[in-house]
Formats: C-alpha cells, structure tokens, sequence
C-alpha cells in the first residue's frame, strides 16, 4: 500500500490530467474549477484513508475528533471507506449529520437568546443556493468520488503487484476463491479426521 506522501504525489501529479480532461469534456472553467477542486480536497482531506489515523484525518487539525466514530466503526481498506461511490457517499453523509447536530444546537441557542431563527434562516438560504447551482454540486461530487478512487485504485494496484511478485498468477487470483478453496480442505482434513478416530474406536471394541 502506497504511503501518505506517495498518495499526495499522486494526487497532485494527477491533478493537470483531471483537470485537463475536466474542461475537454465540460467545456466550462467554472466547472471544471470544482471539479478539480473536489479531487483536490479529497485526495489531501477528504479520502478513503480518514478510516485510520492518516495524513488525511492529521490534516483537520482540532477538528480531527469528528472522524474518531468513523474509524472505530469501519475496519481499514473495507468496502464501505475505500469501495467505488459508496465509500463517498458514506463520508457525506457522515459529515452532514454532524452539520444536522449543529443545526440542532443553532436552533436551540436561537430560541434561547431569542434570535428569531437566525440559523433557520441561513440553512433555509444554503438549500436554496445549492439547489438553484446543482450542476457545480455535481460537478463537485464527481470531483470528490475521481479524488477518491484515485486513492483507492493506488491501493489495489500496489496490493495486486506486491501478491505478484510474492506468488505470481496464483496472487492475483480473487481472495474469495482462495478463502472457500481452504475452508473446504479444512472441512476435508476434519472430517477424514472424525472417520479415522471413529475407525480406531470400532477397532478397540
């Protein structure tokens, strides 16, 4: 598995190409902007590696301690923090429930020094914002899934190659496969066990 900083390479060297292809494929410079922009922050701040304690959750610096339920309830490299879409998708959502317990607390300070829904308001104002700009909100979530995958891929690629070279074809096989291959040779073993101790119980009596 690629170290932080070869992650931080990556990013920043891939980041030209995303860009690049960006404004091929949209034709946009403001689009292309968050685009890039979403990639960017979410290969430094905002990947897959938040589930450990990575250059990626040291770079929130006191807020860091928003991500500590995350990590303690996803195992590293699983499927729900490194996987194609869903890996990102989970960390929004994560982080907008985080901003709905702020909300929360918002509310409650307006009703007590009488506010007048001060924070209603401005919740009220940023749904209406992004609504109104939904195509740089899309743009900007495919910025953050591309910066996401990219981490991801690294992972993998570096993964399958050390495999390779470690057992050959054999290591690139799927670890599904090889898992059941030894759970029923295990099964095997056991039994051929229980038939052997049974044999040599008959054998006594």
């Amino acid at each position: 598995m690629p170290s932080g900083s070869n992650h931080d390479r990556i990013t920043l060297w891939s980041l030209p190409i995303v860009t690049g292809l960006s404004f091929g494929l949209l034709r946009s410079t403001h689009l292309t902007l968050f685009v890039s922009g979403g990639f960017l922050f979410s290969g430094l701040m905002f990947g897959p590696d938040l589930d450990i304690y990575s250059r990626q959750f040291q770079r929130w610096g006191w807020l860091k301690w928003l991500w500590r339920p995350y990590q303690k309830s996803l195992h590293h490299r699983s499927f729900l923090s490194h996987g194609p879409i869903i890996g990102t998708a989970l960390r929004l959502l994560y982080l907008l429930t985080w901003l709905s317990v702020l909300v929360v607390l918002g509310l409650i300070i307006d009703q007590l020094l009488g506010l007048e829904g001060r924070t209603l308001e401005f919740v009220v104002g940023l749904w209406r914002s992004l609504s109104q700009h939904y195509p740089e909100v899309i743009a900007l979530l495919v910025g953050l899934e591309v910066g996401a995958m990219s981490h991801s891929v690294s992972d993998w690629s570096s993964s399958a190659y050390k495999r390779y070279k470690a057992k050959g074809l054999s290591g690139l096989l799927p670890e599904i496969k090889l898992q059941k291959r030894r759970r029923k040779s295990t099964r095997k073993s056991s039994s051929a066990k229980v038939v052997g101790s049974g044999s040599r119980y008959r054998s006594k009596k």
